[in-house]
């Protein structure tokens, strides 16, 4: 798979859309009390996304085919363009660098503890909402 044009032209376009709809939501959001809202939106809703995508390819089946196609150009690109680990380190420099260090730990810590917990939940959201795998013939369910 590795520097095949279909794989990273998949991420590509992905990416393309992800990063249109960053910036779109950069436009709509507004900073709100110093804390740069758009930057900490994208990455929550991004990681909430990224673990109901992954965690349903991957009880889907093996990342091949339509999963990896899938994977490739929703996980890699779409949400990889969407979310943005570039604008939130420069974002909380900024506001270390204005001396708003109050600011710059209250955006830290909302993004790393809230966007791990919505990576946590949207996994857990894909694996309860899963379809039950059928049972084999001759084995009773459990």
């Amino acid at each position: 798979m590795h520097l095949r044009a279909g794989p990273i032209l998949l991420v590509a376009a992905g990416g393309s859309a992800g990063t249109a709809a960053r910036y779109a939501t950069a436009l709509a959001l507004p900073p709100v009390g110093g804390l740069p809202l758009p930057t900490i939106a994208v990455n929550l809703v991004g990681a909430f996304l990224l673990g109901v995508l992954l965690e349903s390819l991957a009880r889907s089946g093996p990342d091949d085919g339509g999963r990896r196609t899938a994977r490739l150009l929703l996980g890699t690109g779409v949400l990889g363009g969407f979310t943005t680990y570039s604008a939130f380190s420069l974002d909380t420099a900024e506001l270390l660098l204005a001396g708003r260090v109050a600011e710059a730990a209250l955006a830290v810590a909302i993004t790393l503890v809230l966007g791990t917990s919505a990576a946590v939940l949207g996994i857990l959201l894909a694996h309860r909402t899963a379809r039950a795998e059928p049972t084999p013939a001759g084995r009773a369910a459990e």
